[in-house]
């Protein structure tokens, strides 16, 4: 259906203001990424469920798929069904011209990495191409987040055990992030502290000291990427020192297909795909309100 730029900048106002609210009273959003309907069907669900706002977010395969305008579409239609408080993230947007179609197509958040695309991309051509995109977001006030380098792993299931040292040669520093702040005006900045892509065989780790370290050199929002397969104790202290956006993907992935796998093992006779989904859409469902207590952003919803 589309929206006016006066409504696009009254939703990202709202975005705005949940983000000084997620500061001020320590709770962390969750961005839930969003592969079909029944995702996010199954976030809708647990955002009215918890009483919770929610971000949900689409990367250039989920865009690809699906489309920017009919993202922002069917968001907005469960929106105004439900009563959700719930925005739309562009997730790791490897391009500056992606990021501007995300902008245009009124998303309230837009995650710009170059590094993304091409790893070995310096660290002065992403704070250019930052700027440029922290610049054009002024059009609507979408809020802009980024980081000065690549962030490793991918949404998936790793069977290899986390390489520490290795990871650890990643970590952001609290002296580098306050310099790529100051240098690209970003409003959120995307933290590695022993956070990482994907579901591997062993818990994820944080180091909460860094954090801690980084949230005083800084004053713009902090997320943490990669938060599937962390223990949630960790999350309750991260949102405690000052983090406001945790993203969420591989958790629900597996969710979603060892779910669906076991409704199509059971009814091996039944083709109507959408008589299928009930049980699948809770179980997602269920993984979203675990991360929502955990934030504790649950019952923070504005309407």
């Amino acid at each position: 259906m589309g929206l006016t730029l006066r409504q696009i900048r009254e939703n990202t106002a709202a975005a705005r203001e949940l983000m000084a609210r997620s500061r001020a009273e320590k709770f962390g959003v969750g961005a839930f990424n969003l592969d079909n309907q029944e995702t996010l069907k199954a976030v809708a669900r647990a955002a009215v469920a918890k009483k919770a706002p929610v971000l949900v977010e689409v990367s250039s395969g989920e865009v690809e798929a699906i489309g920017l305008e009919n993202i922002r579409d069917l968001v907005d239609n469960y929106k105004y069904e439900l009563g959700l408080e719930i925005y739309v993230n562009l997730d790791h947007s490897p391009s500056v011209e992606e990021a501007k179609a995300g902008i245009e197509a009124g998303f309230e958040f837009i995650h710009i990495d170059i590094s993304q695309a091409d790893h070995e991309a310096s660290e002065e051509e992403i704070i250019a191409k930052t700027r440029e995109v922290v610049e054009y977001a002024k059009l609507t006030g979408a809020l802009v987040e980024s980081e000065p380098h690549y962030f490793g792993g991918s949404s998936n299931v790793h069977k290899e055990k986390i390489d520490y040292d290795e990871i650890k040669k990643t970590f952001t520093t609290p002296e580098g992030a306050k310099a790529f702040v100051d240098a690209t005006g970003i409003d959120t900045f995307a933290a590695a502290i022993g956070n990482l892509h994907g579901s591997y065989p062993v818990p994820k780790v944080l180091d909460l000291e860094l954090l801690e370290q980084i949230r005083r050199a800084i004053d713009c929002n902090i997320s943490l990427h990669g938060g599937s397969g962390t223990p949630l104790h960790y999350f309750s202290d991260a949102v405690k020192i000052g983090v406001s956006k945790i993203n969420i993907n591989s958790d629900m992935r597996i969710a979603f297909r060892n779910t669906l796998e076991k409704v199509l093992k059971e009814n091996s006779d039944e083709y109507a795909v959408v008589k299928l989904m009930d049980e699948v859409i809770a179980a997602v469902q269920g993984v979203v309100e675990s991360k929502i207590d955990a934030f504790g952003s649950a019952g923070k919803a504005v309407l």
